[in-house]
């Protein structure tokens, strides 16, 4: 078991928390509104590496300091130096690539806790997440086109695969803002609460997977996972292990005996 701790990140631009089985990741740069920079996308893989070493995470919540935002994208005070050309955008690019291979690569699940506003990278963010929680007050956008920026062939299928084609074009080609009540139409989010209830709602919410069988949980997401894939690359032979590791886990006996006896599981993740 390996946790990461506040001290190793080397940032106090993302704060990390564990309680009660729950990793917390939060963009803590409230004065920009959470927009992220370099030092933070380093400290994003770094966390949820820790987390997914940490047997005792079973859950992790990403979320954004403040009251303003989740993450309003990019630092653009960086851009002169970090993105000012091709070259000095593809060190850029690695660096949030690591840290967004890290999200993809989490097997635990993984949530956004969303209010205000969720830009840019923030709506890459929030999209590695496997369910999105928002507030009513969210606001999301993608306003590369504002920028002259280029958006690759990954952030693009992902947000496509989530809401169709035709509406990843409205996003990409208007710019324009959406509210919470329309990303929850069109499949951005997964829910919409009252901005006083969102903190409560998530805790409820993860709690409720806490309390569930990881292995269970794990393959689930595995599957769902290569459902994603183009068939020619998928690996069922990995999601039948993971199946089998759950069949074959004391958690599994737990669950049948909690059954019988009318109780609530105690499960371990073994």
């Amino acid at each position: 078991m390996n946790a990461v701790t506040q001290e190793a990140l080397g940032t106090d631009k993302m704060v990390v928390r564990k309680s009660n089985n729950v990793g917390w990741m939060i963009f803590n740069n409230p004065r920009r509104r959470n927009a992220v920079s370099m030092d933070m996308w380093r400290a994003v893989a770094e966390i949820i590496q820790g987390f997914q070493a940490d047997d005792d995470v079973r859950v992790a919540v990403m979320m954004g300091a403040g009251d303003e935002a989740f993450v309003s994208g990019a630092d653009i005070s960086e851009f002169e130096k970090a993105r000012a050309n091709a070259a000095a955008e593809k060190k850029y690019s690695r660096v949030s690539a690591t840290a967004l291979d890290a999200l993809a690569g989490f097997d635990k699940p993984l949530i956004a806790m969303i209010h205000g506003y969720c830009i840019g990278g923030g709506v890459g963010v929030a999209l590695a997440a496997d369910i999105r929680i928002a507030s009513d007050t969210s606001q999301f956008a993608i306003p590369a086109a504002r920028l002259g920026l280029g958006y690759g062939y990954r952030a693009v299928k992902v947000l496509a695969d989530l809401v169709g084609p035709a509406m990843a074009k409205d996003i990409l080609f208007s710019a324009r803002r959406l509210s919470a009540e329309e990303a929850l139409r069109i499949g951005l989010v997964n829910r919409v609460v009252p901005h006083g209830d969102l903190e409560a709602v998530t805790r409820d919410y993860v709690a409720k997977i806490v309390a569930n069988a990881p292995l269970t949980i794990r393959a689930a997401k595995a599957a769902i996972g290569e459902v994603l894939k183009d068939a020619a690359n998928r690996d069922l032979a990995a999601v039948e292990r993971k199946v089998r590791d759950c069949f074959d886990s004391a958690d599994f006996v737990e669950g049948r005996r909690a059954f019988m006896e009318k109780r609530r599981p105690a499960f371990r993740g073994e």
